[in-house]
């Protein structure tokens, strides 16, 4: 099979089957892991702090059962700060994984929580490395308010079912990055992207072989909870 151009290696979550997924410790050892890119989640606590989670309901162990099930919209960031990610690391904030990643890997921040954008695209701007950031969401409205907040970050929509046009969904966003379910990437998904200037990121990529059929296609870059498993694959695809 041959490859077109190496695809980047973005850390979905950070490291998540080494640490404890959208921690710092997870972004630390994807960085060990030589990640091109690190994605994370973002929500907002109800006194407009961002925070790096996955759920609008915290993962995580509450210190008591007053927080229980209490979304993280819901609470401010001092109470969120009693909750621990598998006993092992905080929840922390945008501003401070940005300070950790400090500009060694593209950051793409998935906007999870409801018209967070502007408090987002604030933290990015602060950031050591802004113009390594990159914002992308299932809610390509969201997209597209954000990319008329800072047109300097670069803009991508998430699928996970097939997509009929590509590259209108990714004009009425204002993106560049497509993000589709690896399964539905085929050769038209990414040749129509290409011709419109924008890039193809599949997710979540965790097999060698599957890396190998997307990087064929011409990939730009993938999503994946193994870095080093997807890397060892690709060279050895690359050497034959």
């Amino acid at each position: 099979m041959t490859l077109r151009a190496r695809p980047l290696l973005i850390g979905h979550r950070g490291a998540p089957r080494e640490r404890p997924e959208n921690t710092l410790p997870s972004f630390l050892r994807a960085l060990e892991l030589q990640a091109d890119g690190i994605e994370l989640d973002v929500h907002c606590t109800k006194d407009r702090v961002v925070v790096v989670h996955h759920d609008e309901i915290p993962r995580a162990t509450p210190p008591s059962g007053k927080l229980a099930r209490r979304r993280i919209d819901d609470l401010t960031f001092d109470e969120l700060q009693g909750f621990s990610v598998r006993g092992l690391a905080l929840i922390s904030t945008l501003a401070e994984s940005l300070a950790v990643i400090k500009g060694r890997a593209d950051v793409f921040i998935e906007l999870k929580g409801a018209a967070i954008e502007a408090e987002v695209v604030d933290v990015v701007r602060e950031s050591p490395a802004p113009a390594r950031c990159a914002l992308h969401s299932f809610d390509h409205a969201q997209v597209r308010r954000a990319r008329e907040l800072a047109p300097e970050l670069r803009g991508g929509i998430l699928f996970d079912r097939p997509i009929e046009d590509p590259v209108a969904a990714m004009r009425a966003a204002d993106a560049l990055d497509v993000w589709p379910s690896h399964e539905h990437v085929n050769a038209a998904l990414v040749e129509s992207v290409h011709g419109a200037g924008g890039r193809v990121i599949p997710w979540t990529v965790n097999k060698g072989e599957q890396a190998v059929a997307l990087a064929a296609l011409g990939a730009d870059a993938l999503c994946t909870d193994f870095i080093p498993v997807l890397r060892a694959a690709l060279n050895e695809a690359h050497a034959r």
